[in-house]
């Protein structure tokens, strides 16, 4: 009776990774609903802290353990990670949410091609560039008008994503267990505190905004975290992938469903194009490393199964793409670096 047990190991993971991404785009509705009290850089300052609090309280990281090369590692990956998250979310605070994730994920994208050099590598990016120009043709024929400060805050959140995926490989090397999150969350709250301070004055001062900010953290960060982890213990890092290349599709149906944000034909086309490329780039990774074996190069391993998808990436190392993930002794999970070289997920962001 192999189909009973099958289906809800594969069902159980998928309603996970989804119930991440949903949630996350929640949390980032949730977050623009709070900008007009506390400005876009106060709510990611304080979803960053409060999530770092709550997430080192439930891991305990051993810090004082830490050496001087690890605590670097840390300091570079916290930069990347309130750099990312910052720039996101002054990007939203003026740009559509689905169209800010859809120009983001070039940066994860055109990190890939640069990685791997794969000609469909390569061929996805421009697939992808291709999806973000439809909003400038939007933009350009009067359907849309795009802030372009938005659109450079979201590139630039795209370029801090790449950044994010490598500073957080380094960090999963050195330091053990799944503390360096936690850790990366507080640097870059305090990196970005002298923007947010206002913000975070007026919810200390009023209660009522820190709890729902602390709300914001649960939902875009602590939850999505939660969820992946114990999704990656169930399935294939490149079904991952996949499944997280939809995160530009549901932030804009959370974005039309939570903020009123229309989506228009061509955005429709163009979100659909970026989720093509992901999906194109994480196909790429599996079919080299099937074709590479066992002598797989570095390069081959750090870019199978990209899926830009950014807070948390998953887990480095923590399953094999060949391996039965029912297999693991979940156990075993404690032991893992933590973010992962090859995928960040949207729970970062």
């Amino acid at each position: 009776m192999p189909a009973p047990s099958s289906a809800p190991r594969s069902g159980a993971p998928v309603a996970m990774i989804l119930g991440s991404c949903v949630s996350l785009q929640i949390g980032a509705a949730f977050a623009a609903g709070l900008f007009p009290a506390l400005g876009s850089w106060g709510v990611t300052t304080l979803r960053l802290g409060l999530a770092a609090i709550v997430l080192g309280i439930a891991i305990r990281p051993a810090l004082l353990r830490w050496d001087r090369r690890q605590w670097k590692a840390m300091v570079w990956f916290g930069l990347a990670m309130g750099g990312m998250n910052g720039s996101f979310y002054a990007a939203i605070e003026r740009i559509p949410l689905g169209t800010a994730v859809a120009i983001e994920f070039l940066g994860p994208l055109v990190l890939s091609a640069v990685l791997s050099r794969r000609r469909l590598d390569l061929a996805c990016v421009a697939l992808a560039l291709a999806g973000v120009s439809l909003f400038g043709v939007e933009s350009f024929a009067g359907v849309t008008a795009l802030d372009p400060v938005g659109v450079a805050f979201a590139l630039v959140a795209g370029v801090f994503w790449a950044g994010y995926i490598l500073t957080s490989s380094a960090a999963g090397a050195l330091v053990p267990g799944h503390g360096s999150v936690a850790v990366a969350m507080a640097i870059g709250a305090l990196v970005l505190m002298p923007l947010g301070a206002p913000g975070v004055v007026r919810a200390v001062t009023e209660p009522h905004l820190l709890l729902l900010a602390l709300g914001c953290a649960l939902l875009a960060s602590v939850i999505p975290y939660s969820l992946e982890l114990s999704a990656l213990r169930r399935i294939p890092r490149h079904v991952f992938g996949i499944l997280l290349s939809l995160e530009p599709a549901v932030a804009a149906l959370a974005g039309l469903m939570l903020l009123g944000q229309p989506v228009t034909a061509l955005g429709i086309a163009a979100i659909a194009l970026v989720i093509g490329a992901s999906i194109g780039t994480t196909v790429s990774g599996r079919l080299a490393g099937r074709r590479a074996g066992d002598g797989a190069t570095a390069v081959d391993r750090s870019t199978d199964g990209l899926a830009p998808v950014p807070q948390i990436a998953h887990v480095a190392g923590a399953l094999d793409p060949e391996e039965d993930p029912a297999a693991r002794d979940p156990a075993d999970m404690e032991d893992l670096p933590a973010p992962p070289a090859d995928a960040a997920s949207p729970s970062a962001r």
